[in-house]
C-alpha cells in the first residue's frame, strides 16, 4: 500500500471525529503492558484512553512490549504508536484512531528496556496479554513448568525472555530501586487469572537461591497485587480488506489496524496495590469477585467458541460465522449452553444467562469479522480446561451427563488426530503440546485408542476425570465423528435429543 501514513505529523489530516479522544502528546506513561497484540490494542488500550478522556488524568499512557516477534513494534514505530480500531458489525464499519500507546518496543529485541520500564517509578500498573501458552505453565495444575528450558535459563540469570521471568526480574529491580508498589493485571483467558499469575511468580521466586528468593518473595508479598480480571472482545486477524477500509475512512495509510466487534467487556477485581487508571469512568466493572463473571464467560462464550471452531473446521468451514450458518452446529451450541453449561453457573449480579447466551450466538454470526475457525482452534491444550473440562467435571459431580460439552472435547480430539477435514482440506496442529499430542495418537487406529492416548496427557486432563462415563462418552462421539463426519453426526444427535 502506498500513500501518506498515519503518524503524529499527519494526525491533523484525519477527520476530527475519528481522531484520538485524548491528545497523545499530553500523556505520561503509567501503565506497562507485556504482549502488545491486536487484542490489547482493541480492548485494554481503548478502555484506558477512554478513562483518561473521562477524567482528564493524563498519567496513564501505555508503554508496550511485544512478547516474541517485533513485528507489531515495527508497524507502530513509524506511526508514533497510533493505530486504528475498526469495528465491524454485519455491513457497518466504524473507525477510530487510538493514541494511548506512547512507547512500543520489541521485548525480545530490547530485554533491558522491559526491566527498566517495569521498575520505573511512574509504572503503577502492569498488564499482560500473552495468551495462555505464554505463561509456560501446566494448565491442569496451574504450576510453572520449571522443567521448561527457557524458564530454566531465565532462572540461571540470563536476560529474561519468558513473561514470568521478565516480570519477576522487573519486580526484583523495582525492589532494588525502591520504586514503590505495583499492581499486575493478567488479561488472558483462564480462571482466577491474577491468582494463577501470582502463583507462577511465587514458583519462579521459590526456585531462585534462597538468599535471593526469600527477600524478593517477601517484597512482592508486601508491595505487589495481582487482581483477577475478565476480558471479552472478539478480535480476529486483520486482512488486506480491513487495511483498505481503514484507509478509505481515515484518508491515510495505517499498517497497524486492528479489527474487532462492537461488543466489549472488562471486569476487574478491585484489589490494587497502588494508584490505577479510573477505568470505571470508561465502562469497566470493578467488583469484589470476578469469578462468577469469569466462569460464565469462559464456559458460555469461550467453550462454545472452541466447540464451533473444531466442529466447523472439521466440516470444512473457514470462519466461525460460516460454521454458525450450519443449523446443526448452531443447534449444538445452543444445547451446549442451555443443557450443560448454564446449570453449572451461579449468575453474576445483573446478568441474565439466557440473554447472555443469545448475545453469544449473535456475536458468532457476525460475518463482517471473518474470524477463522483455525485461529480459534489454536492452542487447544491450553484452552480445554477452563472452557469445557470445568463444565464437564461440575456436571458429572452433580450426576448429569455433559453430552454436548463432551462432544466439544471429542471434536478437539478428532481435530488434533486427523490430517484433514471431512472434505479433505488439510488440518494443521498449532499447539504448544503438539509433540505430546502426536505421540499420544501415533500408530493408533481406533477411537478408543485415540481417546485413551489423549486422556493420558496429564498436562490437559486430570486423571480422575479420565475414567468412567466421560471416557465412554468421548469414545462414542469420536467414533461417530470419524465414521460419519460432522454433519451426519450432529443431525442424528439433534434428532435423537
Amino acid at each position: 500500500m502506498t500513500g501518506d501514513r498515519l503518524a503524529l505529523g499527519t494526525l491533523g489530516w484525519v477527520p476530527e471525529e475519528l481522531r484520538p479522544v485524548v491528545d497523545p502528546r499530553s500523556l505520561d506513561v503509567g501503565v506497562t503492558h507485556l504482549g502488545v497484540g491486536a487484542f490489547h490494542r482493541a480492548h485494554q488500550a481503548v478502555y484506558t484512553e477512554g478513562a483518561v478522556a473521562a477524567s482528564g488524568d493524563t498519567r496513564w499512557g501505555i508503554a508496550g512490549f511485544t512478547s516474541r516477534s517485533g513485528a507489531v513494534a515495527d508497524l507502530l514505530g513509524p506511526q508514533d504508536g497510533l493505530y486504528t480500531v475498526l469495528e465491524r458489525d454485519d455491513d457497518t464499519a466504524r473507525a477510530r484512531v487510538v493514541g494511548v500507546l506512547r512507547d512500543v518496543r520489541s521485548g525480545s529485541g530490547d530485554p533491558g528496556a522491559v526491566l527498566d520500564r517495569l521498575a520505573h517509578g511512574s509504572t503503577a500498573v502492569v498488564t499482560l496479554t500473552v495468551t495462555e501458552k505464554g505463561y509456560r505453565h501446566n494448565p491442569a495444575t496451574g504450576r510453572l513448568s520449571l522443567y521448561d528450558a527457557e524458564i530454566a535459563a531465565d532462572l540461571a540469570g540470563r536476560p529474561p525472555v519468558t513473561v514470568v521471568g521478565r516480570l519477576v526480574r522487573g519486580l526484583q529491580r523495582r525492589m532494588r530501586d525502591d520504586a514503590g508498589p505495583v499492581s499486575v493485571l493478567c488479561c488472558d483467558n483462564f480462571p482466577s487469572s491474577g491468582r494463577v499469575l501470582a502463583g507462577l511468580v511465587d514458583d519462579f521466586v521459590a526456585a531462585l537461591p534462597s538468599a535471593e528468593g526469600d527477600r524478593l518473595g517477601a517484597w512482592i508479598e508486601a508491595h505487589a497485587a495481582f487482581p483477577d480480571s475478565m476480558v471479552d472482545r472478539i478480535t480476529p486477524a486483520t486482512t488486506d480488506a480491513d487495511l483498505r477500509d481503514a484507509r478509505d475512512l481515515l484518508g491515510l495509510r495505517d499498517e497497524a489496524v486492528v479489527v474487532t466487534e462492537p461488543f466489549s467487556q472488562w471486569v476487574i477485581e478491585d484489589r490494587f496495590a497502588a494508584d490505577r487508571p479510573p477505568w470505571e469512568r470508561a465502562g469497566v466493572q470493578l467488583t469484589a469477585s470476578v469469578e462468577p463473571y469469569e466462569r460464565a464467560k469462559l464456559r458460555l462464550l469461550n467453550g462454545s467458541h472452541s466447540t464451533v471452531a473444531y466442529l466447523g473446521a472439521l466440516a470444512g468451514y473457514d470462519t466461525i460465522a460460516a460454521a454458525m450458518r450450519d443449523e446443526a452446529i448452531e443447534a449444538v451450541v445452543a444445547r451446549l449452553m442451555a443443557d450443560d453449561v448454564t446449570p453449572t453457573l451461579d449468575p453474576p449480579e445483573g446478568v441474565d444467562l439466557v440473554e447472555y447466551g443469545r448475545t453469544v450466538l449473535h456475536r458468532f454470526r457476525n460475518e463482517a469479522l471473518g474470524h477463522t475457525t483455525r485461529q480459534v482452534a489454536m492452542d487447544g491444550s491450553q484452552k480445554l480446561g477452563p472452557r469445557l473440562l470445568g463444565t464437564i467435571a461440575d456436571a458429572l459431580a452433580a450426576g448429569r451427563e455433559p453430552r454436548w460439552a463432551t462432544l466439544g472435547v471429542a471434536a478437539w480430539m478428532r481435530y488434533v488426530s486427523a490430517s484433514a477435514s471431512d472434505s479433505g482440506t488439510p488440518l494443521t496442529l498449532d499447539d504448544p503440546l503438539a509433540e505430546r499430542i502426536r505421540t499420544a495418537t501415533r500408530s493408533v487406529s481406533t477411537a478408543a485408542g485415540i481417546v485413551d492416548g489423549l486422556l493420558g496427557v496429564t498436562e490437559i486432563f486430570d486423571p480422575a476425570l479420565a475414567r468412567g462415563s466421560f471416557r465412554d462418552l468421548l469414545v462414542d462421539w469420536l467414533d461417530r465423528l470419524r465414521g460419519d463426519g460432522v454433519r451426519a453426526t450432529l443431525r442424528r444427535a439433534i434428532a435423537a435429543s
